[in-house]
């Protein structure tokens, strides 16, 4: 979230709120409990404010006075505790000062301080502060009772949570932000003097990019808190932080993203760009509400490790020149297929990294852009105001390009004007979520596409799924169970199967789960005349696989797995679990 200013808001207002008018016209209270605290008010010759007796008198909470006031003053609301506060920063002004006021200064972010206040119409009292400061002051509205509760746990000898072991031997230069709407994060070295917090959620995100996680699951439960990993595709858990700090965590990563740290109620999207080892790697942030607060998940796109080559990928030797011949056609439809996580993108950055060159006019359209091309033209789409995939690929189609990558056809218009632009001299790349490589041209059927048009155009069509490497440290010869080896001979019914296996014994390296990185496996559809044939005339799925198998030079993902068995690369657990349906 980026903090409303308070200062228009609040200076350029001409009369005050009427706070009790806020509170009937949000249903909190009825105009019949205004009244009576009107009338109490007079009678006891209260000095006190309107919210003040309304709390007094039990028709509201000092909660909903302060966030009713937030909102009439467009300023965020905020609940207060000690492990939202960067306790430095509370040595900007007198602490005489801030309890006097009830005011708390938060955090400072590039020379702009947030404060905690609990009068948000007191323009006078954000002048004081900059004039004190010389600084520029943003504001929050709590209540006084946070505020002041919070001043005392701070107090100069008061126990603070400190985790200093996590990150003693992290450089002042591992891990800094390159651009983010609001974030004062510099370096773990630097962060080792600040508020728990601030270090706790520096040790997440640098330790998730160090272990090679591609997700970081911050997860509350009853009582609990758990931070969870993704690393090669299986989740493991990381550690427990206390509990009381989830929603402090939770905060600060809203802050580094740029989110409404006052809003809990509904799902928020957001994103991070920071440097940790001198590369840049960003954060996809989403947020959303659960029964025991929200749960965060953090996307880690690492910007080096997109840019493979197509001979990293995995690919057998005869299908990666197959493939390569399809990518560097004039025209056409070449789709990528797989379910969601198996490496489709990866694996389109690397077909386009190898046509890329000075005389190629390449753009693509991606929701969103995960990483930047450089030479490529890239566009992101944006659904809420009209920008789909569609209308981006007819823009594009205007704008001269040889090859257009498309990050997904989703709906029929997108698959047509795909297909029309393949058949008008264009290369078209992109995605499908199918089973298989061949499904692809059903799926094209059912969204909409004639039968004529996908013969006359499609290209080719690469089914990949990713299986987690025998880590290289503890690989050693194993035997699979004898159910494993039965179910691995209904899988390949008369196939020669593999004489020796492998697995990871486990080890410092891997985590102890014997298995290191991923490789993937794939499965190359180039249809040939019959089988185009075939397509134009609506042949069943069935006879299309047939006609594929008996074409000669064509391996189905299963083919390709048992190789990279036999190979001692992967695991027959990893190719059962990939390829049973």
């Amino acid at each position: 979230m980026a903090p409303v200013t308070a200062t228009p808001d609040t200076r350029t207002r001409t009369a005050p709120l009427r706070v009790g008018d806020l509170l009937v016209e949000l249903g909190v209270i009825t105009n019949e409990q205004v009244e009576q605290a009107l009338a109490f008010q007079r009678d006891k010759g209260h000095k006190k404010l309107l919210g003040e007796v309304l709390i007094e008198l039990g028709f509201v909470t000092a909660e909903q006075v302060a966030e009713v006031l937030a909102k009439g003053y467009g300023v965020p609301f905020a609940r207060i505790c000690p492990i939202v506060v960067d306790a430095k920063i509370i040595e900007v002004l007198p602490r005489e000062f801030l309890e006097r006021n009830a005011v708390l200064p938060l955090f400072l972010v590039h020379e702009k301080l947030t404060v905690a206040v609990s009068e948000p119409s007191n323009v006078f009292l954000v002048e004081e502060i900059e004039r004190i400061t010389g600084k520029s002051v943003q504001i929050v509205s709590a209540t006084a009772t946070d505020i002041h509760t919070t001043l005392a746990s701070l107090r100069p000898d008061a126990n603070v949570f400190v985790i200093d072991e996590m990150i003693e031997d992290i450089s002042e230069s591992d891990l800094s932000v390159v651009e983010t709407q609001i974030t004062d994060l510099s370096n773990l070295e630097d962060a080792s003097g600040e508020s728990p917090v601030i270090k706790l959620a520096n040790y997440l995100i640098y330790s998730a990019v160090q272990e090679g996680a591609s997700d970081i699951h911050i997860e509350p439960d009853e009582g609990k808190m758990r931070v969870r990993y993704r690393v090669d595709g299986g989740l493991y858990e990381k550690m427990q932080p206390p509990y009381a700090m989830h929603a402090a965590v939770v905060s600060r990563i809203k802050i580094m993203a740029g989110l409404d740290i006052s809003e809990r109620r509904v799902p928020q999207d957001g994103a991070i760009t920071i440097r940790v080892d001198k590369r840049q790697v960003d954060l996809r942030v989403s947020t959303c509400p659960g029964k025991f607060g929200e749960k965060v998940v953090m996307r880690v796109i690492d910007k080096t490790g997109a840019m493979l080559s197509l001979e990293k990928l995995g690919f057998a030797p005869k299908m990666l020149e197959d493939f390569r011949r399809l990518v560097h056609q004039p025209n056409g439809v070449v789709l990528v297929t797989g379910p969601t996580g198996s490496g489709k993108s990866t694996t389109l950055y690397a077909a386009l990294a190898e046509i890329n060159d000075i005389s190629t006019n390449i753009s693509t359209v991606e929701d969103p852009v995960e990483f930047n091309l450089p030479g490529i033209n890239q566009f992101q789409t944006h659904e809420k105001a009209g920008f789909t995939f569609a209308g981006a690929l007819r823009a594009l189609l205007r704008q001269d390009p040889d090859v257009v990558m498309l990050g997904e056809i989703r709906d029929q218009e997108t698959a047509k004007i795909a297909t029309q632009a393949a058949l008008t001299g264009h290369l078209v790349l992109s995605t499908l979520h199918t089973n298989d490589a061949v499904s692809a041209v059903t799926r094209l059927i059912n969204v909409g596409v004639e039968s004529y048009l996908i013969a006359a155009s499609i290209r080719g069509v690469l089914a990949q799924r990713l299986l987690r490497k025998v880590c290289a440290n503890c690989k050693e010869p194993f035997v699979p169970p004898t159910q494993t080896m039965r179910t691995l001979e209904r899988m390949f019914p008369g196939y020669a199967l593999p004489e020796k296996y492998y697995h990871g014994a486990g080890c410092g390296k891997c985590r102890n789960t014997g298995h290191a990185g991923r490789i993937g496996i794939y499965e190359l559809y180039i249809p040939d005349d019959e089988g185009l044939d075939a397509i134009s005339r609506d042949a069943p799925l069935q006879e299309l696989r047939r006609m594929a198998a008996a074409s000669g030079g064509y391996t189905n993902l299963r083919q390709d797995g048992i190789e990279k068995v036999a190979a001692g690369l992967t695991t027959v657990e990893e190719l059962i679990k990939a390829t049973a349906t």
